[in-house]
């Protein structure tokens, strides 16, 4: 008896939270923009409970430029290999589906800010007259360093990770200069400290950068941290997000929505040694709030 209220419970907040109906295929349908749902203030909240985020694991979420296309991978249930689904927003409605796996968008690769470039770590397309190039390569010296996720902001500064062998990865950068790249160079021990570093994420006008590490003076396990920049281009102190975004599970992988509104992230709810992962998301602003005072 307590299941089935609880499912009744479960139900009526999707309803009460988005406006959804199904499509004669079955697809949820969802009116209103980021799929529906009632946008969060400086509280992190689960984005879009019963719909993207469920009982099972969700992760790696992004929007495309335009807004109009929701990416995330799920694992559990019918999915018992990672899959990557796809809600777009077609005919003043949002549509759910599997991604297709022609879909240069499966796998969550980071959108460049023109919108010219998908970037897959150390490969990356090209936007043509007919979709998207062929996948390239960066090259030397990218082609040696394990990368997981890299990032660029509009003045072509990429930001990546590398995996560590021990756990640790470290953060680099590489700037373009006169119209040149740069060898990339490593962060300073400020921010490439602790275990688990990856996952940097730049602000298109590089006024700060976000990753995730686990380190003394965190809240658990892995938070988000953020720098800002300073005046004269250099790197301001790690800035632990807080106990409104860290908890003692896994905080992680942090990005801003193209129309910079919102943050998103991964958190584990679940135990350490029972993960479900779910997709959060809270107003931007939140990194106002930490922004040193002048």
């Amino acid at each position: 008896m307590k299941s089935i209220i609880l499912s009744m419970l479960v139900t009526l907040s999707v309803l009460m939270t988005s406006s959804c109906s199904h499509s004669q295929n079955g697809f949820l349908v969802l009116e209103g923009p980021y799929l529906g749902q009632k946008q969060p203030g400086l509280t992190p909240e689960v984005f879009a409970p019963g719909i993207v985020s469920t009982e099972h694991e969700e992760w790696g979420s992004n929007f495309t430029s335009d807004l109009k296309k929701f990416y995330f991978n799920r694992q559990g249930g019918k999915y018992k290999k990672s899959t990557t689904l796809i809600i777009q927003y077609k005919d003043n409605q949002w549509i759910e589906s599997v991604a297709p796996e022609t879909d240069p968008l499966r796998g969550n690769p980071f959108i460049s800010p023109d919108g010219k470039t998908l970037h897959f770590g150390k490969r990356y397309k090209e936007r043509t007259d007919a979709g998207w190039s062929e996948m390239k390569n960066l090259g030397a010296p990218y082609e040696d360093i394990g990368i997981m996720t890299l990032t660029v902001s509009s003045k072509g500064t990429y930001v990546f990770d590398e995996r560590g062998t021990d756990g640790d990865g470290l953060l680099r950068y590489s700037r373009l200069v006169d119209g040149k790249r740069e060898a990339p160079r490593l962060f300073s021990n400020e921010i490439n400290t602790g275990l688990w570093t990856a996952h940097a994420k730049i602000a298109p006008d590089e006024s700060y950068i976000i990753w995730d590490s686990e380190r003394d003076g965190g809240y658990g396990e892995t938070d988000m941290y953020i720098s800002f920049r300073a005046a004269d281009g250099s790197w301001g102190a790690a800035i632990n997000f807080g106990d409104k975004i860290n908890t003692a599970g896994n905080d992680s992988g942090g990005y801003i929505t193209p129309d910079g509104k919102y943050l998103f992230f991964g958190r584990n709810t679940g135990s350490k040694n029972s993960e479900n992962y779910d997709i959060f998301w809270v107003d931007a602003q939140i990194i106002e709030t930490l922004r040193p005072k002048p």
